[in-house]
């Protein structure tokens, strides 16, 4: 069944300044502009957002964004996940659909998102979705690496930073996909999300969309061929200067 009328969709950009592995990240430059200011430009290309906020906790972030004409919003510093700083905006900001896109994706494109956002035009059934793309096995073996595993229907079986589906016959050429860490819910998945405790999977492979799944609600995986590289370390911004530096120009917002 789709949806009657038109979906009024947010994105939310958390953007934590203290990040342990790689301080003030968000604010670092890429090919001369902070990595937040070329997630907003390139997510702010999507025509199916109603609207684009990015929400922090540091003054310094609030600042840059006031400066340079960013939505922004203030959230409290005692979060844990960009999840539960998407729920404090989900507060004050009304929508039936909420865009989590995190701030150290700089690689995300306008093409990821109505991806992301199309199972919720198809089916007013879907709760959360998310996305996968196709990735070789040496990847696949990296715990940095999140791999998903889907069902025909294209629902999440589960997240693990293990290479699953594990390939014990070679002749069988077993896929594997990464999941890519942007989600779609609406406002009363992303309410339950809140509410309930961290499940023991969670916990047990610091994965947080597995708390979805342990308590019944299925996530939509919808398929990409444009993986994305997320800065946590400095050998991943360089790698992402690398990649802004060999795109044309005017594709640099």
């Amino acid at each position: 069944m789709a949806h009657q009328g038109k979906l009024a969709i947010l994105g939310v950009i958390p953007a934590r300044l203290n990040a342990t592995r790689l301080p003030g990240k968000v604010l670092r430059p890429i090919c001369g502009r902070p990595m937040l200011h070329h997630v907003f430009a390139r997510a702010n290309q999507c025509e199916l957002l109603a609207d684009l906020i990015v929400a922090t906790d540091s003054t310094e972030v609030q600042d840059y964004c006031t400066r340079n004409r960013i939505k922004v919003m203030m959230t409290s510093s005692r979060h844990s996940s960009g999840t539960d700083r998407v729920h404090e905006v989900m507060q004050s900001l009304s929508a039936d659909i909420y865009v989590n896109i995190q701030g150290d994706e700089p690689m995300i494109r306008p093409e990821h998102l109505r991806t992301l956002l199309q199972p919720f035009l198809e089916n007013a059934a879907v709760q959360v979705t998310t996305l996968k793309t196709p990735i070789g096995v040496e990847e696949a073996e990296s715990p940095n690496c999140v791999k998903v595993v889907t069902d025909k229907n294209g629902k999440a079986l589960y997240f693990s930073r293990s290479a699953i589906p594990y390939n014990r016959d070679e002749a069988t050429s077993a896929r594997h996909f990464k999941h890519l860490g942007v989600y779609a819910y609406t406002h009363s998945a992303l309410d339950r999300f809140h509410r309930l405790p961290p499940s023991q999977l969670e916990q047990a492979e610091r994965l947080e969309q597995l708390r979805f799944l342990e308590n019944g609600i299925p996530i939509h995986v919808a398929e990409t061929q444009h993986d994305t590289i997320g800065v946590d370390t400095e050998e991943d911004l360089l790698r992402v200067e690398r990649y802004f530096q060999d795109l044309d120009p005017s594709e640099i917002a």
